[in-house]
């Protein structure tokens, strides 16, 4: 019984708890199971993902290498809401590379990576139409943001994308394309800055 116990305190991971595969986003842990494959047997972590209706199973010894990981912790969801109220740092390079980095930045499993392409993607609607390729990121990055978001803050994915819209909208440069709102969000920037 010691042997079995010994791989899940190795790894930190249990059954039943939720993790973040990179590929992937949000999945639970549902089994812990021992399969022989090739003559050897291993012990594989049985990852489902709800929303997707897939089923993973990933070997205990490959789970860190492949950059299975916790949930996000609180202060990690504060920095990445705070992220996306910044100003989209968009490089001036060909949309195919930037989408590269973009996907790359959403296979990372990387809240915070994430964030920045929520951000940088975001369209306010006094802004310019996406493309079908942009929105397509756009969405794929919000969705995995949402999803762990909810996750840590047990809450509903609508519950966790509002709360990802409002950061969006807190954006200085959008606040100021809505007008009259700015000097109120300015004078709540300031109470917070003094607070914090």
């Amino acid at each position: 019984m010691a042997t079995a116990k010994k791989p899940a305190v190795r790894n930190g991971f249990k059954t039943n708890e939720h993790i973040v595969y990179p590929a992937h986003g949000v999945g639970q842990i549902v089994a812990v199971e021992e399969q022989e494959i090739a003559g050897m047997k291993l012990e594989l972590y049985v990852i489902v993902f709800e929303k997707d209706k897939m089923t993973l199973r990933v070997p205990m010894a490959k789970a860190e290498q492949v950059g299975m990981r916790k949930l996000a912790e609180d202060d990690i969801v504060d920095k990445a809401l705070e992220i996306i109220k910044g100003r989209a740092r968009v490089k001036r390079t060909m949309w195919s590379r930037r989408a590269q980095e973009y996907e790359a930045k959403i296979n990372s499993g990387d809240l915070v990576a994430i964030s920045e392409v929520v951000r940088d993607l975001h369209r306010a609607s006094s802004q310019p139409e996406q493309s079908y390729s942009e929105r397509q990121l756009y969405e794929a990055a919000l969705d995995r943001m949402a999803r762990e978001i909810s996750a840590v803050s047990r809450i509903t994915e609508t519950e966790a994308i509002r709360r990802i819209e409002d950061s969006l909208n807190k954006s200085p440069k959008r606040v100021a394309a809505r007008g009259d709102a700015a000097e109120d969000t300015a004078d709540e920037t300031e109470d917070e800055a003094e607070a914090a």
